[in-house]
């Protein structure tokens, strides 16, 4: 792992970010990227007044200083950490800036959110889930700061997952820590019966190159939502992480389809890493 992108807001939620990048950074030998998005509108950027422009330097220097103060925090020492403001609150430009520094992963702390706040509104963590591209981990009330034993993959064996799976495979090989495969067998349209689930593991494990023999290794769990069974067995098994594959739905087919992966970002305690299908 050569970058990991933490975009930070200076809350208690994004220093939890910051404390799991410099974790890992020092696992990894990584270089931390701190992004602070600065939320300055286009009328006052584009004004030509003195006056206006004197106001945005004046947002601009106080959120240096404020960035800078920040910053000063003895878990970075011994760390290359680069601190960049972005001018817009656009959450696609992480994605943007991922791609430039060829970034390996983002980093965000999130509180989550429910009732009319999440279906009206959403959360900054579901924007930068929907469009970043490289894997994104949500930190939420504990920064990880020890050793990672426990990854649950939330896997329905379909030929979507398999890439993603590849990918998280080799994201907590990283880490030295292997994958807890589960499926959540739910009475949905999506039921799968014992022969078609045995069927669709197996095509899976070949699909990744693996011995048919690791179904015996696969945890299924029935429940009536998948976001409930993943985080029932997360929570039974005692899980530091789960990981799941996420579409990154945007606009009307988001708002109807929905997003199993960001519903489970949003109400899990745990920590949450995604990737991208």
């Amino acid at each position: 792992m050569k970058k990991i992108i933490v975009p930070v807001d200076f809350s208690i939620h994004s220093e939890n970010a910051l404390k799991t990048a410099a974790y890992i950074a020092k696992q990894t030998n990584a270089e931390v990227i701190v992004v602070h998005m600065l939320e300055l509108s286009n009328a006052v950027i584009n004004q030509s007044e003195s006056s206006s422009q004197q106001e945005m330097i004046f947002y601009i220097k106080l959120a240096e200083k404020k960035f800078n103060e920040f910053l000063q925090k003895d878990y970075l020492s011994d760390i290359k950490v680069t601190p960049i403001i972005k001018h817009f609150k656009i959450f696609s430009e992480l994605d943007e800036l991922a791609k430039e520094e060829n970034a390996d992963l983002v980093i965000i702390g999130s509180k989550g959110t429910s009732g009319l706040e999440e279906i009206f509104i959403g959360s900054n963590t579901e924007k930068v889930i929907r469009y970043a591209n490289v894997p994104v981990l949500v930190v939420k009330e504990e920064p990880i700061t020890s050793k990672i034993q426990k990854v649950v993959f939330a896997c329905d064996f379909s030929i979507d997952d398999v890439a993603p799976y590849l990918r998280a495979k080799e994201f907590f090989k990283k880490l030295d820590c292997n994958l807890q495969l589960l499926y959540v067998n739910t009475p949905t349209s999506k039921f799968k019966t014992s022969d078609m689930l045995e069927e669709a593991m197996k095509s899976f494990f070949e699909a990744v190159k693996e011995d048919t023999t690791n179904i015996n290794n696969v945890k299924i769990v029935s429940e009536y939502t998948v976001e409930k069974g993943v985080l029932y067995f997360a929570d039974k098994s005692n899980a530091d992480i789960i990981a799941v594959a996420t579409h990154g739905r945007k606009g009307i087919s988001h708002f109807f389809e929905g997003s199993i992966s960001e519903d489970i970002a949003n109400h899990s305690v745990l920590p949450i890493v995604s990737f991208k299908i």
